[in-house]
């Protein structure tokens, strides 16, 4: 007998996975350029040049057991020193070498700190719209699952976290910017949420900590700034990848950064590495670790996706659609044009139009549109998206 709840996990896949290998179906049958797949948030953007100078540069100076061996199991330590003093300088920090543990990419991030967080009965919160797979990390580390209703604006309900907390809540997770809607949460928002986490761990007398997954977090537009959370909350951990900044999701290297400030730091770090070993990740990829360091404050050509969510988001609002315009990410977040969003995506790949149903991210009636795809391919699907809107507007006549 297998474990039948893996095995649900599996007979059930993700749905942006599904509509994407659908697409390369479709691209196979009948042309790359007549398929407008906006399923997957896989940067076409290319890598900066400090990617590749810092492969060729490592390629031409260390040994070939360095670049390819193991480090440590929570990373090289040069590797994490780099990342703490980058963080320190840039957010007036403190973290150090032992505070940081490196990841295979975001997902890792979260699976580990769940695991070292959470006891089987404990509760984890997130907020919609969310990245659905925060419910398969929560609930495979033992913990129950809540989502709580989005806001009109997108933000967080302060008042309703607050009434949602219970004796049971081990951790809050937030997302911003926030994948599938591209909003940023304000200043605002993050003081009053960590002013009911405050207030409720001392009610409660356990801390409930805030796990913010921040692999987006330098891809923002038009002078939005994104509050680094541990400068608000002692009891933070921060989960990041190098995916989306640099262009190389492949690669699958982040890292987790634990507040020095936080009360019990020294045992959530033991935690983060203890769940890293049950789980099997340890060492990341040891010649990313090294990459990655030689590239911190670096980012794709970011101009593009501004571009693009301009272009994209100006039609699709001309076109009769309601767009979320999004401060960061590159998702687009729009209201289908029917309450059924499955029933809505079925319609557009009619035109070769593949959104994401945002139901799975806790928004029914919304999709999801990953515009990190060429100018070109946008541009192309402009007259399917226009069509799509059209039909639905002889329906209502």
């Amino acid at each position: 007998m297998v474990n039948e709840s893996m095995a649900g996990l599996g007979r059930v896949r993700s749905v942006i996975r599904v509509l994407f290998e659908y697409g390369n179906k479709r691209k196979a049958e009948i042309g790359a350029d007549k398929v407008f797949d906006f399923s997957l948030g896989n940067p076409s953007v290319p890598a900066p040049d400090c990617v590749n100078e810092a492969i060729k540069e490592l390629l031409d100076t260390q040994s070939s057991l360095e670049l390819h061996g193991y480090t440590s199991a929570q990373g090289d330590a040069s590797v994490r020193k780099a990342i703490a003093d980058y963080l320190n300088t840039e957010h007036g920090t403190s973290f150090g070498a032992d505070s940081i543990y490196m990841t295979v990419g975001a997902a890792a991030s979260l699976t580990i700190c769940l695991h070292a967080l959470v006891c089987y009965g404990d509760e984890v919160i997130a907020f919609a719209p969310y990245f659905p797979e925060y419910r398969v990390f929560a609930e495979g580390a033992g913990a129950a699952f809540k989502a709580l209703p989005p806001t009109v604006d997108f933000q967080i309900d302060a008042p309703l976290l607050k009434e949602s907390i219970s004796e049971k809540t081990k951790a809050v997770i937030i997302n911003s910017p926030n994948n599938p809607s591209g909003v940023v949460l304000t200043e605002e928002t993050i003081k009053a949420v960590c002013a009911v986490l405050k207030e409720k761990s001392a009610e409660y007398g356990h801390p409930i900590y805030l796990i913010t997954d921040e692999p987006y977090r330098e891809l923002v537009y038009d002078g939005v700034k994104v509050p680094f959370v541990s400068r608000y909350y002692d009891d933070t951990l921060v989960c990041y990848s190098f995916s989306k900044s640099l262009s190389v999701p492949g690669e699958r290297i982040g890292y987790i950064a634990v507040t020095p400030e936080m009360k019990d730091a020294a045992d959530v770090y033991a935690a983060i590495c203890g769940a890293g070993r049950a789980l099997g990740y340890v060492c990341a990829p040891s010649l990313f670790q090294r990459v990655v360091a030689r590239c911190l404050g670096q980012t794709s050509d970011i101009s593009v996706y501004k571009h693009n969510r301009d272009l994209l988001c100006g039609a699709l609002t001309e076109y009769g659609y309601t767009c979320v315009k999004p401060d960061g990410a590159f998702y687009l977040f729009v209201k289908a044009l029917e309450p059924d969003a499955d029933a809505f995506c079925e319609r557009a790949k009619k035109k070769e139009l593949l959104l994401v149903p945002a139901d799975s991210f806790g928004c029914k009636g919304y999709v999801r549109i990953s515009y990190c795809v060429s100018t070109k391919q946008i541009e192309n699907s402009l007259p399917a998206f226009k069509a799509l809107a059209e039909e639905y507007k002889q329906k209502e006549l």
